[in-house]
């Protein structure tokens, strides 16, 4: 198979640890015996130094004509009192909605080696293997009106949270689809003792799963999901969220796992004629400018990303096995980054992105 790829590094540890997933592409490529023709653009801070725009048009033209994007990190502290219009976030918005991407799936699982990692007692973790499944394209990070106007003690702001039935509707059918596959739980997340959206989210959901009556629907309220993924988090299969909520909630994943540089994701839109989905895959974690250039990043997110991208984009899931074996092959040998708390030296960003193509 030909896979064209479009790989945006982006900003910080961004480009660390996207060069060990491509490395690790390219690896699983040669062994399959698949073509690799990859592009590189600019997205983000890196996009905004170079062309004034975090979102440039040339970007916008290889993501479209991709298969598949792979993206590092965006985000850099001297943009944070940027107008929203020029700040590298705005990037990530613009190329998720080209794209039509409205589910983004991040899977959190506590690998046995990582056990220590946690902060939690390791018999809380112990079993988590969960994957959050948050709506994309709604919700108050998209709605209008929007903005701050005024000046003084007049001063104000607004968001606006939106969704319609369609939307809730479709990604409540790939949350559905997904738990099918799994273990046939579904918890749906939301705050219908005080918002109007998440009333009608639990209603559309309720109406959908009548199509499923395979799969156990739970309804969970957005604060006790937060405190029930920490107090009992092998309760949950599959767990569905709005915009917002799913943000929040998929980076306390990371509490779970060990470290946040482990959690992979996939953004994924509408089918193509092949049946492949359409596909944004990147790390959960941000830029870590703090540690960028030092080759000290886990580049197991991207790496499991990429995973992904095999699995969902181009339907070899052979492929995206074999880098899911050998990213806990590496976790068991202890050849990891300082995040991961080794019991031996520390291991460079490259040198575990060597490893996982060793162990492929």
């Amino acid at each position: 198979m030909k896979l064209n790829i479009l790989v945006l590094p982006g900003d910080g540890i961004g480009t660390e640890v996207t060069r060990e997933a491509v490395r690790v592409l390219e690896r699983v490529a040669a062994r399959h015996g698949h073509e690799l023709s990859l592009a590189e653009g600019l997205l983000g801070g890196v996009a905004i130094h170079k062309t004034g725009n975090p979102f440039p048009e040339e970007t916008a033209r290889l993501a479209a004509e991709a298969d598949a994007t792979l993206l590092g990190a965006v985000g850099l502290p001297e943009f944070d009192n940027a107008p929203p219009a020029q700040r590298p976030e705005r990037g990530l918005l613009g190329i998720r909605k080209l794209l039509g991407v409205f589910a983004n799936l991040r899977p959190v699982r506590a690998f046995e080696p990582l056990l220590d990692s946690s902060p939690l007692k390791n018999d809380r973790v112990r079993g988590t293997d969960m994957i959050i499944v948050r709506e994309l394209t709604g919700g108050i990070y998209y709605g209008t009106p929007r903005g701050i106007e005024g000046s003084g003690a007049e001063e104000r702001a607004v968001n606006t949270m939106a969704y319609t039935r369609a939307e809730i509707e479709r990604i409540a059918r790939m949350a559905f689809e997904l738990a099918r596959q799994r273990r046939r739980k579904l918890a749906s997340v939301d705050k219908s003792n005080v918002l109007e959206c998440s009333q009608l989210w639990r209603r559309v959901v309720a109406e959908t799963a009548a199509d499923y009556p395979e799969v156990e629907l739970e309804h969970v309220l957005v604060d006790n999901c937060a405190m029930q993924l920490i107090l009992n988090p092998t309760r949950f299969d599959v767990v569905l969220t709005e915009n917002m909520f799913g943000d929040i909630l998929s980076d306390e994943g990371a509490v779970l796992a060990g470290s946040i540089g482990m959690l992979p994701s996939a953004s994924i839109g509408p089918k193509r004629p092949s049946g492949a989905w359409v596909g944004l895959y990147e790390p959960v974690h941000g830029s870590a400018p703090d540690i960028a250039g030092q080759n000290r990043a886990n580049p197991l997110g991207a790496i499991g990303s990429v995973a992904a991208m095999l699995e969902y984009s181009f339907g070899l899931k052979e492929e995206a096995a074999a880098v899911q074996r050998a990213i806990e092959a590496v976790l068991h040998s202890g050849y990891v980054t300082a995040d991961l708390k080794p019991k031996g030296a520390p291991r460079s960003t490259s040198e575990v992105g060597s490893a996982v193509c060793e162990a492929i």
